[in-house]
């Protein structure tokens, strides 16, 4: 066994059709805001890839904004529907206690310099939105509320979010949802979800990295964070990364992902590492997850121990924690979930993609029992 990827959810393989779609459009000369022959023939390329990504979505082409990573259009989206409700008197921003870096720091930064005020939406001890929380929320300051954002699947434990029920329940508060690790993987339709904003990210489903999506109700302006062109609706300035939109479609086309099989494999990975481990138990197991993702606590562990120890028998994972500036900090998300400090630092992300195959499982299970009793001894030493 040469090595084993399980950090699909970081990032993914780029699948074929989407590199050879990216490797002929980088071939081709012309800027898509140009009017002469060659930026009109690259513009044609490039408003294709957003009729087929827009199709996938469920959104209309004019709805789509392209950026740089998902993490830009959700600074995009979290940031200018603040500002864009503030102008009505609302200054309370509403996400979710599980949210990505991308949405939990802007908000913070619309704290910090901006003035808002930030709520966080509690979640149950499997992982899922707290409803009636949120309820009662809209309800006593609905009229506040500048934006929700909620994810539509944790990308630590896969857990899927009611997004439709929080969409009925904010009525005209605008809801955005970060959607980078549901697209492509379940059923996903930004028109049928009724929801204001959504992202994608092309890196997540066998694109390039750095080309996102923000989809965004058309007619809406929202106050840019870029100025310059006036690009993507004069919402997104800069010159458009044609190859690696027209890769991203393709991706989208391919459609590599298939949910059934691995879940399967998912299942029957988690099922054996409990049977082999049974103190260790997986989070979020009695509710709806993404097919590929499961986040496993091992207690009497600590995780980027047992990253590392994996990773020197050539098996690729994640940590449910974060690390910045080289300072280990619990799982915000387990931590919302009802661990204390230990636990939310004693499990691993295993997620899978189209790649992975039973064999991988096997080998995984060979080294893991080991990986574990070696993680335990450096614990208690």
């Amino acid at each position: 066994m040469n090595s084993v990827y399980l950090d699909h959810a970081a990032t993914t393989p780029i699948l074929g059709d989407a590199l050879s779609a990216f490797t002929a459009q980088a071939s081709k000369l012309g800027n898509p805001s140009s009017l002469h022959t060659q930026g009109r023939a690259t513009r044609k390329d490039l408003e294709d890839a957003r009729e087929s990504i827009a199709k996938a979505a469920g959104c209309l082409s004019s709805e789509i904004i392209f950026t740089a990573s998902g993490t830009e259009a959700n600074n995009i989206a979290l940031k200018g529907l603040f500002w864009l409700g503030r102008k009505n008197g609302r200054n309370v921003v509403v996400i979710s206690a599980i949210e990505h870096h991308a949405i939990l720091d802007p908000a913070k930064w619309l704290v910090e310099h901006e003035g808002a005020e930030v709520i966080e939406i509690p979640v149950t001890k499997t992982g899922v939105l707290d409803l009636k929380f949120l309820a009662d929320l809209i309800s006593k300051r609905g009229d506040e509320i500048a934006v929700i954002s909620v994810m539509h699947s944790n990308n630590e434990t896969g857990v899927l979010q009611p997004i439709a029920d929080v969409v009925k329940l904010a009525g005209e508060i605008p809801v955005h949802s970060d959607a980078v690790q549901s697209f492509g993987k379940v059923a996903l339709s930004y028109n049928e979800l009724g929801l204001f904003a959504m992202t994608l990210s092309a890196h997540k489903i066998g694109g390039p990295l750095g080309i996102g999506v923000l989809i965004l109700r058309r007619a809406v302006e929202i106050p840019a964070l870029l100025h310059g062109g006036g690009q993507e609706r004069e919402i997104r300035s800069g010159t458009l990364n044609a190859p690696a939109i027209v890769a991203f479609a393709a991706a989208v086309s391919a459609k590599s992902y298939d949910a059934e099989n691995i879940a399967k494999l998912r299942d029957e990975f988690a099922q054996r590492v409990v049977a082999e481990i049974p103190d260790a138990f997986v989070n979020g197991a009695d509710v709806e997850r993404l097919p590929g993702i499961v986040n496993i606590t091992f207690p009497r562990t600590e995780s980027d121990t047992l990253l590392l120890l994996l990773d020197s028998e050539k098996v690729s994972c994640s940590t449910g924690s974060a690390c910045s500036a080289g300072v280990h900090r619990p799982s915000h998300v387990l931590m919302a979930m009802g661990h204390d400090d230990i636990s939310a630092q004693s499990s691993l992300r295993f997620s899978f993609g189209p790649s992975n195959t039973a064999t991988e499982v096997d080998y995984v299970l060979s080294v893991l029992p080991g990986v574990i009793q070696r993680g335990r001894a450096a614990v208690a030493s």
